[in-house]
């Protein structure tokens, strides 16, 4: 008997004690009812024969309540036998279903069809042996644990695979041609072979494709949509990492993400034509929102670059056993008229290289010496960089900069006195150029004449075509004019050495521009005037011979790995070489290749200008000095340009802490320990002293260059023997001599804020030239950990995207 017939055998038992119970209360209430009648027929006789019609009235209402209990009672009867057949009927059926079900059920092992739900492994006795010729073989336990997806059917008397059958028969997996029939569909039952052909059904083909079916076919609904979740959040990231990487490709090449409309910009046109090769961006993209694409996006993910680029470089710095840093300032105002200040740092890495890094531009309001001090101490705090370990600071000659008393090197000195203000010497070297220049009155009048053909040659565009067309006519290369720009450093030798290079080409285009009566024509006619007379080209050739060594030196300035010593040595070459050109025999070289060149262009002769007489009451009864032929005149000219040179040398580069400088590098060259290391917090006297004996044993060195040379190419326990030694090479080299790497931040400025670009806010401004500025770096950074920073960003994100490992 079936569970279910038992409830059904209890259900019929309660029912019938039920209607027992209803049975035995019915006499007794019919008893009562008629002791009732009796007591108050009793009580009728006793009234009048007034009352008689009344107690009869009561008497036949009394009979008539009788006769309509008895009916009701009659209906519920009716009405509980109609349940009870009703029950039984439903009963019936419900056990006619269960012997149908039953019926199946054997039918189908009759028929030899799998039921279980998990491989069937009885014990080995029960499956039938195989019979030899002389021999019997019986199934082995152990196969069992082997081969645990072995499954007996007794009706078969052999083995299946549990998971090949299964998915057979629910048609989900087509049978393929490479399986072994005997485990789906007969049984296989050679078990002398069983090993052998266990093994090869596992490695199968079709094996595994019923394994992967019965995996996926029996998970549970929680497992599917994590799947679901999981495959949509690996799509999710594929999607933000192109964004990323889109992003990151457009601000290294300093381009626009955005343009009039946020459609139309380089940024969304980049991910549309990648997503013609990846589906899945293209559905991305086709979202009507949450693409992560706006423009606050785009500043978030920028802000996270541009971080990770400026943390690496302060990361960089504090690696060093003992950290020194110093600091470059540099100021420039925008195109939006913004004062915008950027700051480097320099330092000197673990194999004794100096570095420049720009880690900022800064808005300020105020370019005082005391706001702009401020402003770079709280960078430094931000970097994590203490003020203690500043040990230098270079800017330009401004008064806000440069002031001895509210200068910002100033106020950061009265915190830090070890941090030594070096004068930009590119800057120097500008500031003696100009000097130089305007010593001479007709060097300074030919070059002005350069200036305005430079002008002349941009402005005009008739000017240009024609100076174009006599190059090519004419044999020799074609070069461009160019005025003289004041802030480009290397630019005058250039526009200089092109005029006399072509200055035949040049007198033959302004007499052909020069007839005409337009502002161009009358320039033209003026300059064709000045260049035919035969001082101009002398001057000019005079100016090169000066301004040649200038500009060798400024030049190397500029470097990076450049450092103070090295700057010192590079000047006092430049003034041993202009000492030497003060000769009268390297002048007459130089007017004697003037005059041979104005002979051969036919024009005016050099003349000595007219000198006026001075008064007598300056000379007395002395006669003035008065020079007797041209080259006399220009001779003088050319000395004082020399001197000029010679004194302005010496005076831009005589600074206080180039003499604090000089004496440390004295202590390292000599190994004499002087009172300056005292100043140091991170220098030892005594173990200086001792380590300078043991180094000057080992390398004898004349030069702060041949030290770092000895130092590299010692090994490491070698070198750990010498750390004082490097910690003072380390103080020499990471001063900064020139602002260089400042002012070419500038040119990075120009080209991210255009005119079409005047409207980008100033962090958006500052994460874009880090990023454009410090390209090598940021091709090293991780843009995975970039996407994982942004997805952290809050929850919503991390549910979309997951985390990226």
């Amino acid at each position: 008997m079936t569970s279910y017939d038992v409830q059904t055998q209890q259900r019929q038992q309660q029912y019938n004690l039920e209607v027992a119970k209803r049975t035995e209360r019915r006499p007794a209430a019919a008893m009562n009812d008629r002791d009732e009648g009796d007591i108050e027929s009793e009580e009728r006789e006793t009234h009048s024969d007034g009352d008689a019609r009344e107690r009869d009235v009561e008497s036949d209402e009394g009979e008539r309540g009788q006769s309509e209990r008895d009916e009701g009672e009659r209906s519920q009867s009716e009405r509980h036998k109609g349940e009870r057949s009703q029950s039984e009927r439903d009963e019936g059926e419900r056990n006619q279903s269960e012997r149908d079900e039953g019926e199946r059920n054997q039918s189908e092992r009759d028929e030899g069809e799998d039921v279980y739900h998990t491989p069937n492994q009885p014990n080995p006795r029960v499956i039938p042996p195989q019979h030899l010729l002389n021999k019997t073989l019986t199934f082995q336990e152990k196969w069992f644990r082997d081969f645990p997806w072995v499954h007996y059917v007794p009706n078969a008397g052999g083995v299946f695979c549990f998971y090949c059958k299964e998915a057979f028969k629910r048609q989900v997996s087509p049978l393929a041609k490479s399986a072994d029939l005997a485990f789906v569909v007969s049984g296989f039952k050679n078990w002398k072979k069983a090993i052998e052909k266990f093994r090869a059904h596992e490695n199968s083909h079709a094996h595994k494709v019923a394994i992967t079916t019965h995996t996926h076919l029996h998970r549970s609904i929680e497992t599917q949509l994590s799947s679901v979740k999981m495959q949509q959040q690996r799509e999710a990231r594929s999607c933000l990492l192109k964004i990323v990487q889109s992003v990151c490709f457009l601000a290294r090449q300093g381009l626009a993400l955005r343009g009039h409309e946020s459609d139309e910009g380089n940024f969304v046109q980049l991910l549309k034509l990648r997503a013609e090769d990846d589906d899945v961006l293209k559905r991305w993209l086709s979202k009507p929102c949450n693409q992560y694409t706006c423009p606050k996006v785009q500043n978030e993910m920028l802000n996270i670059m541009g971080n990770s680029v400026v943390r690496k470089i302060s990361k960089e710095i504090q690696e060093v056993s003992t950290i020194m840093y110093s600091i470059i300032i540099d100021g420039v105002q925008d195109l939006s008229g913004n004062e915008q200040e950027a700051i480097c740092l320099r330092y000197v890495d673990s194999d004794l290289l100096p570095h420049e890094d720009f880690v900022g531009l800064y808005q300020v309001s105020s370019t005082t010496g005391k706001e702009l001090a401020r402003m770079a101490t709280d960078v430094l705090l931000r970097l994590n960089l203490p003020l203690s370990c500043l040990r230098g600071q270079s800017y330009d000659g401004a008064a806000n900069m440069a002031g001895g008393a509210k200068g910002v090197q100033a106020v950061i000195r009265e915190t830090q006195p070890l941090a030594l203000y070096v004068h930009c010497g590119p800057h120097c070297i500008n500031l003696v150029t100009q000097t130089v220049c305007s010593t001479s009155s007709i060097v300074s009048d030919a070059l002005d004449l350069v200036h305005k053909l430079g002008n002349l040659y941009h402005l005009s565009g008739k000017y240009k075509t024609i100076f174009k067309e006599v190059s090519q006519s004419e044999a020799g290369s074609f070069r461009t004019l160019r005025p003289l720009c004041p802030t480009r450093w290397l630019m005058r030798v250039v526009a200089i050495q092109a005029v006399v290079d072509q200055y035949e080409k040049i007198l033959v285009s302004l007499e052909e521009m020069a007839p005409g009566s337009s502002d161009t024509c009358k320039n033209a006619r003026g300059l064709l005037e000045r260049f035919q007379k035969g001082h101009i080209l002398l001057s000019l050739v005079m100016a090169l011979e000066v301004l040649k060594e200038l500009e060798c030196l400024n030049r190397p300035l500029q470097s990076k790995t450049v450092s103070v010593s090295g700057m010192l040595a590079a000047v006092d070459c430049v003034k041993n070489t202009i000492q030497v050109k003060r000769s009268d025999e390297t002048f007459h070289h130089i007017y004697t290749q003037a005059c041979d060149m104005i002979q051969e262009l036919d024009i005016e002769a050099i003349q000595t200008p007219h000198i006026r007489r001075p008064p007598k009451r300056f000379t007395g009864n002395t006669p003035a000095f008065r020079p007797t032929s041209p080259e006399e005149f220009y001779r003088i000219e050319f000395f004082k340009m020399l001197d000029a040179v010679e004194v302005q040398l010496t005076k831009r580069f005589d600074q206080s802490s180039f003499r604090t400088l000089n004496e440390l590098e004295r202590v390292l060259i000599t190994g004499k320990v002087e009172d300056v290391v005292s100043s140091y917090p991170e220098l030892d006297r005594h173990s200086l002293e001792v380590q300078l004996a043991m180094f000057k044993l080992q390398c004898p060195c004349s030069t702060v260059g041949e030290v770092v040379d000895c130092l590299r190419a010692m090994l490491p326990e070698v070198r750990s023997l010498f750390s004082q030694v490097e910690v003072l090479v380390r103080l020499l080299l990471v001063v900064p001599c020139s602002s260089a790497e400042a002012e070419r931040s500038f040119s990075a400025l120009r080209r991210l804020k255009t005119w079409l670009r005047s409207s980008m806010t100033q962090q958006r401004l500052n994460n874009v030239a880090v990023c454009h500025i410090h390209q090598e770096k940021l091709d090293k950074v991780d843009i995975q950990e970039i996407c994982q920073s942004f997805v952290s960003a809050n929850d919503k994100r991390g549910h979309t995207f997951g985390a990226f490992v």
